[in-house]
Formats: structure tokens, C-alpha cells, sequence
């Protein structure tokens, strides 16, 4: 039948079959995962406490991942916190964690181990810095704590670090002029509730749940972090220069807040791993991490705020090399 079609209708009958070919083969490659393979092996993310921000996340990316790269095995592993997970990753514990970048400078500037080993995949979100009392409590700002009960989190939290910090530029001895409490979010709002301590540091992506739902429960109100002790933070030189002064917006937690702005101070968060991770994973999980940026913040609202503009800057640490690839593969 189709030797008896004229010259012309054989090369023009070729030629469509040649294009049918070509267009389906390049769906093909489109469409299948043909070439590289997706990563596979097992990695340890370590998160954080149990009601915070950083667990959460790491469930949510551990569910994404699992759709994006299905030979992954991923392990979340809680800890205190960003102390904790800076050294798991340096230490070989963990492969990747998110960890706010005052803890991953003083990390390095410690030289302590495996600290020139660590490598920055993106910024994500910032922390910002809650000081939660009851309603009725005298105090009004940092100062006041004194001779205080206050839970300043674990040893290894982030949060230690910065109410730490921040007690000092108020002129407060941590460990002398209040009664400090190693609790982390996941017991302060009882412990708040039942009249344990008087007050709690807190630094998380906004709104935290355990926070929102104390506030929706209990009378509680937010200490201001004024500039001026911003300015103090940054006269302490180190790690405190990534302390900048922010605003937490009114509807932040509306019970709260009372239709109030809260002003405070805020600290970048990036996802961190070492030098000698695969490039080929890290790249793929660093795309990961942003192509779901709006998934994830569905329900951890703070990493709606990872931006594309952003992430490369993961100062004090080096991009690693597979991040540094994904964001050279999406430049315009």
C-alpha cells in the first residue's frame, strides 16, 4: 500500500513519521527520568524539639523528598536545637539540618570540630526572638527579668544562645541575676501556665504553634526587644551581628498581640550540611527544598518566606558545591 503512493506522498508520509518520532522521543526525555538516577541511600536530618518549627519542617521536606526522590531514605532525628544540629552535622551525626546562622558562626569561631567542613545549601526563614509572660506580669522589658524564674531553653538550643545573648545587652548577669530554667517550647507553656516560671525565651518562624495555642488558652503578652538593644547585640561582636531588629506583625498570635505590632529582633535560618556531601544529592534536595516552598508553608507558615533572591547568601558559610550547581541550572 505504500510502495503505490506517489514519490512525493512517500517522502511527505517519511517526514511526518520522522517528526511523530521526534516529538514523542523528546516527551520522553522530558517527562521520564531517563539518564542520571535519583538519589538513593539513607541520610539523617536532624530537626529539633518536638512542637517546634524545625520539626515540623523536617517532617513535611521528609514527605516531599520521599515524592521527589523515592530511592531516599530520609531519618529525622530531634534534637535541642540549632547548638545541637550545627555539631551533628560537623560531627558526622547528621548529613543536612536547619540551624540559625548565630549558632553556625559560633560554631566556627570556636574551631570546633569539623566546623571547616560545614556547607551552606539556603537561606530560608527567619526566627524571630518571643519573650511570653502572663498579662498581669510587671515586666515590661528585658531588664525587668531580674530575679526572675525564666526558661531559657535547652543547653543546646538556639534559643539559649540568644536569651544569652540578649539578657547581657540588657545588663543581666544568665546565669546570676535571673533563676534560669534549661526548658524548651515544648514544656514552657505549661510550665508557664501553672505558675513554674514567670517568663520564657522562645525563637522560632512565625506563628509557632505551641505559643499560638498557648495564647488561645492562657492570658499571655509579648516583651518588646527594642532597637536599643539591638544596637547593644552588635557591640558584642561574634555571632550577635546577625541579630537584626524586626517587627512581628499584629496578627502574629491575634490573642496576644491585641491588634499590636511587637517590635523584636530576627535571625536568618539556613539548611546546612557538610562539604563532603554528595554533590548530585545535595543539588537535588536543595531544589527540593525550593520548589515546595508554598507546600510546605501550607502548614509551617515562616517558610513561605524562602526566596529564591535569598538563598544563595548563607553567610558565615560557603555555598556547597551541588547547591551552587541547582542555582546556577535556574539563572536566566
Amino acid at each position: 500500500m505504500f510502495q503505490a503512493l506517489p514519490r512525493i506522498g512517500r517522502r511527505r508520509a517519511l517526514f511526518g513519521s520522522a517528526t511523530v518520532f521526534s516529538v514523542i522521543g523528546l516527551l520522553l526525555w522530558w517527562l521520564l527520568p531517563l539518564g542520571e538516577e535519583s538519589p538513593s541511600g539513607t541520610i539523617v536530618f536532624s530537626t529539633g524539639t518536638r512542637t517546634g518549627v524545625y520539626q515540623m519542617y523536617g517532617k513535611l521536606l521528609q514527605g516531599v523528598i520521599a515524592k521527589d526522590m523515592p530511592h531516599l531514605d530520609v531519618q529525622l532525628k530531634s534534637s535541642d536545637g540549632s547548638q545541637q544540629n550545627v555539631r551533628r552535622v560537623a560531627t558526622g551525626e547528621a548529613d543536612f539540618t536547619i540551624a540559625a546562622a548565630d549558632a553556625v558562626e559560633t560554631y566556627v569561631l570556636q574551631n570546633k570540630p569539623g566546623s571547616g567542613r560545614l556547607r551552606g545549601c539556603s537561606r530560608l526563614y527567619d526566627d524571630y526572638v518571643h519573650l511570653v509572660v502572663p498579662r498581669s506580669s510587671p515586666v515590661q522589658t528585658v531588664a525587668d527579668l531580674k530575679g526572675m524564674k525564666v526558661a531559657v531553653g535547652p543547653s543546646g538550643s538556639g534559643v539559649r544562645l540568644i536569651a544569652n545573648h540578649v539578657l547581657e545587652a540588657a545588663g543581666l548577669d544568665p546565669d546570676t541575676d535571673i533563676k534560669p530554667l534549661a526548658a524548651g517550647i515544648a514544656d514552657t507553656p505549661d510550665l508557664l501556665k501553672h505558675h513554674k516560671i514567670d517568663a520564657f525565651f522562645w525563637s522560632g518562624g512565625l506563628p509557632t504553634n505551641a505559643v499560638l495555642e498557648l495564647s488561645k488558652t492562657y492570658d499571655v503578652r509579648l516583651v518588646p526587644i527594642g532597637s536599643d538593644l539591638v544596637e547593644k547585640l552588635h557591640e558584642q561582636g561574634g555571632a550577635s551581628r546577625y541579630y537584626r531588629s524586626a517587627v512581628m506583625p499584629a496578627d502574629a498570635y491575634p490573642e496576644a498581640q491585641r491588634g499590636s505590632s511587637v517590635q523584636t529582633l530576627a535571625v536568618a535560618n539556613f539548611l546546612i550540611t557538610r562539604e563532603d556531601a554528595d554533590p548530585k544529592l545535595t543539588e537535588e534536595l536543595t531544589r527540593t527544598v525550593i520548589a515546595n516552598r508554598d507546600h510546605i508553608g501550607d502548614v509551617v507558615h515562616a517558610a513561605q518566606l524562602v526566596d529564591l533572591r535569598t538563598a544563595i547568601y548563607t553567610d558565615p558559610l560557603p555555598l556547597h558545591e551541588g547547591a551552587r550547581r541547582y542555582y546556577r541550572s535556574i539563572k536566566p
